[in-house]
């Protein structure tokens, strides 16, 4: 068997979101891009929501959607916004690498609010529309550091399981009006903020960056290789689905083994 590989365009799942709307956060690159270019793929109209305005408007010319710049850690653009949209996935983040004590609590602070708050607060808007719709899918990309925890991550790591509460808490009060809430958890996902990683984790461990992924980021998965942001797009089509709409408020493993072992 050859090395995975994702061919552009490819859509395993069968899913039409004509005449629906979706919003995805961080939707410049990375999970949150292929996020939108798969809604959008669907037929659903898309906001491509990120703090890089240039980026995100390319990526809304591409695949017709609309763009969306915003900082998620200020709570004035957040409380400003209306969000009407019938998918919210919320995917931005950011890391930061370094050990408790050294820690900067500012930095921990912005953490929370872009990957914790944010999610709370867009959820918030978005749902009574939903509600009044009878339908609605909230997909949160967590991390499998979001159920395990590791060294050196300690904003990251405490953000993620605080999301996992909060989709559950969404998908027990949205469930009985048609709307399903749930977690994605890949492990190491090829995209920029995976790659910015690598250089903070030599720096910390004292290791040459060529080991990082050898040493840190494949040491626990049996499948051993990077997840491509298209698998996670298509789990999170596959969410939206009519055969998904009795997945609610769970949390949807993408580690290839690792957690079984953990």
């Amino acid at each position: 068997m050859g090395e995975f590989s994702v061919a552009p365009g490819t859509s395993a799942v069968r899913l039409d979101l004509t005449g629906c709307s979706a919003l995805v956060t961080g939707a410049a690159s990375g999970i949150g891009r292929a996020c939108a270019e798969r809604l959008a793929r669907a037929g659903a109209t898309v906001t491509v929501l990120d703090l890089n305005g240039d980026a995100a408007r390319e990526v809304a010319g591409e695949i017709g959607g609309e763009a969306m710049q915003a900082d998620l850690s200020d709570y004035e653009v957040l409380d400003s916004m209306n969000i009407e949209a019938d998918v919210v996935v919320n995917n931005a983040g950011l890391q930061h690498v370094a050990a408790v004590e050294d820690f900067p609590p500012e930095r921990f602070s912005m953490i929370l609010r872009v990957m914790l708050e944010a999610p709370f607060r867009i959820v918030r808007s978005a749902l009574p529309g939903m509600y009044e719709k009878g339908w609605g899918r909230v997909i949160n990309i967590s991390s499998v550091h979001g159920l395990r925890a590791s060294p050196f991550k300690a904003g990251y790591i405490s953000a993620k399981h605080g999301l996992e509460g909060f989709s559950k808490v969404v998908a027990l009060e949205g469930g009985p009006h048609g709307v399903t809430s749930n977690t994605i958890c890949p492990a190491y996902v090829r995209t920029p903020l995976v790659e910015g990683q690598i250089a903070d984790q030599a720096r910390t461990r004292g290791i040459p960056e060529n080991e990082v992924i050898e040493k840190v980021m494949l040491t626990g998965p049996a499948i051993k290789r990077l997840i491509e942001p298209e698998e996670v797009a298509e789990v999170a089509a596959f969410l939206c689905t009519p055969e998904a709409s009795f997945i609610n408020g769970a949390s949807l493993t993408m580690d290839g083994g690792a957690t079984a072992a953990w």
